[in-house]
């Protein structure tokens, strides 16, 4: 991922951050609860562990999340979303409400397993 340092829209900004077939998952998944990383394995499934690994580290290159590395044996590492951007957390709630209306309305299944 490469942010750039001008944009000629703030949505292609937060494209660039939040866009993509994985993050907004990873997001909400950590939003509930999945925030170790063999969590969000078993929650994503389909994810490769290469591309699970590479997602997070650019949400936490883009300081959107927190990697907390939890003195336990085993070694635990923990991802939260900053402080700073807790405002993320209605807008992913957002497009899940958006989607399962829009499921509802176009008579779409949605698997929530």
């Amino acid at each position: 991922m490469k942010i750039k340092k001008q944009y000629t829209c703030a949505l292609l900004l937060s494209m660039d951050l939040l866009g993509g077939k994985w993050k907004m998952r990873i997001l909400w998944h950590i939003l509930n609860g999945d925030n170790r990383f063999s969590l969000l394995q078993r929650g994503i499934p389909d994810i490769t562990h290469k591309m699970l690994v590479t997602q997070l580290k650019e949400l936490e290159l883009s300081n959107i999340l927190v990697r907390t590395v939890v003195c336990e044996k085993p070694l635990n590492v923990v991802y939260s979303l900053s402080p700073r951007y807790k405002g993320l957390i209605p807008l992913v709630e957002g497009f899940c409400d958006f989607s399962k209306e829009y499921a509802s309305e176009n008579e779409i299944m949605i698997d929530n397993t």
